[in-house]
């Protein structure tokens, strides 16, 4: 197991975004934190009311944006413009190439939300998007979100990965079975706080496990959480 802990994340404060990088990205270079498996990267951003990240190019990635609080105003090249609440889960297989925005959909309120990228296993493919909400979700139980194509996920991702969520009571325990023998798990901690092994994820916390059959997990306090079963290699 290899722990992330929040205040260990490379930090930037640009006024407009204030961002934590589990994994190195743009300012934050750490040839130790390149990647879980093909979990490239797991970013946590905030973005100052009426502020955002303009149109720019993206290829080759399957990308996961969550919204935690406020509302994501999303542009791209394939004519769609969406309004992301908290509970939406967006993905988009960016392929031979797509260009998009991302604003603060609010001129009083920060937004907050996570952007997650997977490696693909195929390149060039045709660019995608799609969505789903999970808001209405049922509590202590682990839903899987998005998986690989033909798994009969919400959502998929050219990746045999896979993406669960769970809001969890306290004292609550969840058994994980990883998807597959060469996935690692990596867990993170929206809010809250989880107990696995004898390891203690506090918010913001995560944990990359591999060479497991099984994973409990163990809601402290009220707690929201993330796993992800990746390709180690």
């Amino acid at each position: 197991m290899r722990h992330y802990p929040a205040s260990d994340r490379g930090h930037f404060d640009f006024g407009w975004l204030n961002t934590n990088h589990t994994f190195s990205f743009g300012h934050y270079m750490n040839s130790d934190r390149m990647n879980f498996g093909m979990l490239r990267v797991f970013n946590d951003d905030v973005v100052a009311p009426g502020e955002g990240f303009g149109t720019h190019p993206h290829n080759n990635m399957e990308i996961i944006s969550i919204p935690l609080e406020g509302v994501i105003m999303h542009r791209d090249s394939m004519g769609h413009e969406e309004g992301l609440k908290p509970g939406d889960i967006q993905v988009m297989s960016a392929g031979t190439g797509l260009t998009h925005s991302e604003y603060n959909g609010s001129t009083t309120e920060a937004l907050k939300f996570l952007q997650i990228w997977i490696i693909p296993n195929e390149r060039n493919v045709e660019p995608r998007y799609d969505q789903v909400h999970m808001g209405n979700a049922e509590r202590n139980v682990l839903h899987t979100v998005v998986g690989p194509q033909n798994s009969g996920m919400p959502l998929w991702i050219h990746q045999n990965a896979w993406l669960s969520i769970a809001r969890v009571d306290p004292g609550t325990t969840l058994t994980h079975t990883p998807r597959t023998a060469d996935s690692g798990t990596f867990v993170f901690v929206i809010e809250g706080s989880v107990k696995i092994d004898d390891v203690i994820l506090a918010r913001r916390d995560a944990l990359g496990i591999t060479d497991r059959s099984s994973i409990e997990i163990t809601s402290l306090v009220d707690s929201y959480f993330i796993v992800i079963d990746v390709p180690l290699a």
